[in-house]
């Protein structure tokens, strides 16, 4: 048996009930936890980003369609690992919602075999996405408590320039760099430049 804790949540968005029903007794039927609604926006208004979970959707639906879910959550930055379901599927469809994002594109009647693998392949995305996400926040964190003056240093490390050139920049000693530059290796929690570089780059990506 799966985990059943709210951080292996499968959230099913199907206006058929039948099809929602055989959904959450498979996915139950293996341990995991299952938040069934009848539309998107009942998902939506439900729909907590702080959980780690995976959405099975339905393309077709009164309303918001599965689709118009999908660009919804790309454009709140939610990367939620999704799968679509439909009985009215095309490749062209599929090509669509997979470029976007979408873990797979199953035609209904589905293969049961086939969507318990989906679902855990798509668990092991989300998890990833969540830790890379925890990661990130952390050195936002770490970075936000860097004073002006040390983030003026820091963006002068990022671009190359030696502690002379930086000292010549802002009109100060270099031993006062130095000090500012033990300070923000200090707060990053960081020990060596390279370490220091994947940090501050880290923002830029973000």
């Amino acid at each position: 048996m799966r985990n059943t804790s709210p951080s292996n949540t499968v959230f099913i968005v199907d206006d058929d009930e039948a099809v929602r029903d055989s959904l959450r007794w498979l996915l139950e039927a293996n341990g995991y936890r299952v938040r069934a609604y009848e539309s998107a926006e009942a998902f939506l208004s439900a729909y907590d980003p702080a959980v780690v979970g995976v959405l099975i959707v339905d393309v077709r639906m009164p309303g918001m369609s599965g689709l118009e879910l999908q660009e919804h959550l790309i454009a709140r930055q939610i990367p939620l690992p999704t799968v679509f379901i439909t009985g009215h599927g095309d490749v062209p469809m599929a090509v669509s919602t997979i470029k976007k994002g979408a873990v797979d594109f199953l035609e209904k009647p589905f293969n049961d075999t086939d969507l318990r693998q989906i679902v855990a392949n798509m668990f092991d995305r989300a998890h990833r996405q969540a830790a890379e996400a925890a990661n990130r926040r952390d050195r936002e964190a770490m970075l936000a408590r860097l004073t002006s003056r040390e983030q003026q240093v820091l963006e002068r490390i990022v671009a190359g320039r030696l502690n002379k050139q930086i000292a010549d920049d802002l009109g100060i000693s270099i031993k006062t760099v130095e000090a500012h530059r033990a300070n923000i290796m200090e707060k990053l929690q960081v020990a060596t430049v390279a370490d220091l570089m994947k940090v501050a780059l880290s923002k830029a990506d973000a």
